[in-house]
């Protein structure tokens, strides 16, 4: 057993891991934190992103040894500071870009991290950096809109679908 130690949505955390512990495995099942979702365990579906250091990551190709020291969050950690929906959380509640909701805190960690990167992203730009993610029920369409919306951009000539 290893003892890891890291900051979690702002807090210090700690725990023993075997060295073959996810870090989705110690997130979820040691500390708790659920919303970071295990979908293929093989970095494919992006259900597990959060980010590490300020970096988006798949949590379920990542050892939680791995993440020593680090500043991770997760979804859990994205809401305002009164506990109240975030821009991208938001937006893809007012655009339905959800609908069975699987895949959208590894999508609300993806679009933090593209608009962190980019502000301003075109449609085009958002559906690239969204490759590794993957949605089965919505069709990406409203996602991409509530990604565009949350970056400030008017959304309103696009259809909805």
């Amino acid at each position: 057993m290893t003892k890891v130690s890291m900051t979690v949505n702002g807090k210090a955390v700690s725990g023993e891991v075997e060295g073959r512990t996810l870090l989705v495995e110690f997130l979820r099942e040691e500390l708790r934190l659920t919303g970071t979702h295990v979908g293929c365990d093989t970095s494919q579906c992006g259900a597990c992103t959060v980010h590490v250091n300020g970096r988006s990551a798949k949590a379920c190709t990542m050892f939680a040894a791995e993440a020593e020291g680090a500043e991770v969050t997760t979804i859990e950690g994205m809401n305002n500071a009164d506990g109240s929906l975030n821009v991208i959380q938001q937006a893809f509640q007012d655009h339905h870009g959800l609908q069975c909701g699987f895949c959208t805190p590894g999508m609300v960690m993806t679009a933090a991290a593209l608009l962190k990167d980019n502000p301003k992203p075109s449609e085009a730009e958002v559906r690239h950096y969204l490759e590794g993610n993957i949605c089965r029920c919505t069709g990406y369409h409203n996602i991409v809109k509530a990604i565009l919306a949350a970056s400030g951009q008017d959304v309103s000539a696009i259809a909805a679908e």
